[in-house]
This record gives C-alpha cells, structure tokens and sequence, in this order.
C-alpha cells in the first residue's frame, strides 16, 4: 500500500488517519498484502478480475468492506490486475460508522454491500463508474458521513484522548497514569474503551507499542535488534520477539531480512 497525500475534508479529520492506493496492470502478478496489528480499523474499495481473498481463511471479500482490529496476522491476497483505495480510520471509527460491537470485527473483514439501511450498492456502482481516485475518495467520504448520521453515536472524548495518548506515547504508558489524565475508575474506562475499540486499553497499547518496533525496524537505521526492543519499550529480547512473532508470525530477525 502506498500512502497518499489525498485531502482529508475537515468534518471527516476526526475519523480518517490517511488514505492508502495500490494498483497492477500485470495479468501475471500475484500481491498479497500484509495486515499487521496497527491499531486502525479501514474501509476498501477494491476491483480485480480475479477477487480479493482474506488469509488464512480463504474469504473472497465484496467491492466495499470494513475490516476492523487485526490481532492474528492476515493478509489480502489478489492475483492479476487490480486497484484498490483504502481510507484508514481511527480506532473509535468503526463504532460510529456500524454501531457494532468492535471486537465482533476484529481480525475480520464486515461487507458494507449487506447493510439494508442505506443504498451502499448506489456508492459501490459510483465508484466503479468513477475515473479518478479523488473522485474514488469523494465517493467513500460520502459514504461515510451517511454511516455517522444514520446511527449518531455520542462521542466519548475521553476515549478519544486516551487513544491520542497512548499513540503519542508509543504504546508505553501505563493504565494508571491514563487514568489520572482522564479522571475515571478503571472499570468505566476499560469497559467504554472495549465498547468503542474492540480491544482492550492494554491490549491497544501494545499493539501501538508492536508498531513502533516495526516501524523502527523498517525506517531507521540501527546496530543490534535488541535496540529496538529496548527502544519500543520492551523488558527485554525475548519479550520482544514473543510480541513480534505473535502479531507478525514471524521473528524480527527473520522479518528484517526479508524486507
């Protein structure tokens, strides 16, 4: 995937992180796609002559779906040509656009096409008729406001500020500290948190804390792979290989070098 400088429209700010595009012309090509726990919940529009296939459960996906937490690790597979526009969302997003429990989504992909309380197949066919992928963008963000208005969910700032924190401080906070910003017991918190995200507030910072470590592995430029660790917060090596295998399936060690 590759990260977009697409405008984000102002009303849409507080629910879009980026937006993501991938294409192939190649009639020979076979792509699969990563789906690391990050922490972003997503909406795809994807076109292919062949369909998109979540792995490892071998499910074919619609034109227009939502995937949600991802805690195992999945990909997107697709073989030929192919284009595909994602708008990531924030944690809290899916909450507001479905009105569903989170974690019923989570390491699982929700066809919008099956909701029978607006016209998706009207934005599915927009969007295979469309001709640019701003156009795409507009179609989707569209999509999206009709979502947040059909269900009109109260916000929940303190979620919110407390999924800000945790990203800010890269996963390494502590539960209790969060709870001294945001003024609430720890049984409140952990059950709004679990009913707008899906996961839990520990679970959350740690996939934030994952994510840190990959990105670190990926963009900078280090000596030791337990730097890494050590840097993202981690107690110790093994600590951090358990956290990465579990959510990559694969060692830091044997992912870097296949980079």
């Amino acid at each position: 995937m590759i990260k977009t400088e697409f405008h984000i429209d102002e009303d849409l700010a507080p629910f879009v992180n980026c937006i993501m595009i991938g294409k192939s012309i190649d009639f020979e090509s076979h792509t699969n796609i990563p789906f690391y726990a990050n922490g972003y919940p997503g909406i795809m529009f994807q076109q292919s002559e062949n369909g998109f296939f979540l792995l490892p459960k071998k499910k074919e996906l619609s034109e227009l779906f939502l995937y949600g937490q991802t805690l195992e690790p999945v990909s997107l597979d697709v073989h030929g040509p192919h284009n595909y526009v994602v708008v990531q969302l924030y944690p809290f997003a899916s909450k507001y656009l479905l009105n569903v429990n989170p974690k019923e989504l989570n390491d699982d992909c929700y066809d919008l096409l099956q909701i029978d309380y607006l016209d998706t197949k009207k934005y599915k066919n927009q969007l295979i008729n469309s001709n640019s992928e701003v156009q795409q963008i507009k179609i989707i963000s569209n999509l999206i406001r009709e979502l947040i208005e059909v269900h009109n969910i109260p916000k929940n700032d303190n979620i919110q500020k407390a999924i800000s924190i945790i990203i800010d401080c890269k996963g390494q906070i502590k539960i209790k500290e969060l709870l001294e910003l945001l003024f609430m017991t720890e049984r409140t918190f952990e059950r709004n948190f679990k009913s707008y995200v899906g996961l839990s507030p520990k679970q959350f910072a740690k996939i934030i804390q994952f994510q840190s470590s990959l990105d670190q592995l990926t963009k900078t430029n280090f000596k030791k792979l337990s730097d890494i660790g050590f840097e993202s917060g981690f107690t110790d090596q093994s600590h951090f290989i358990r956290i990465f295998k579990s959510y990559t399936g694969q060692t830091p060690n044997f992912y870097y070098k296949n980079l």
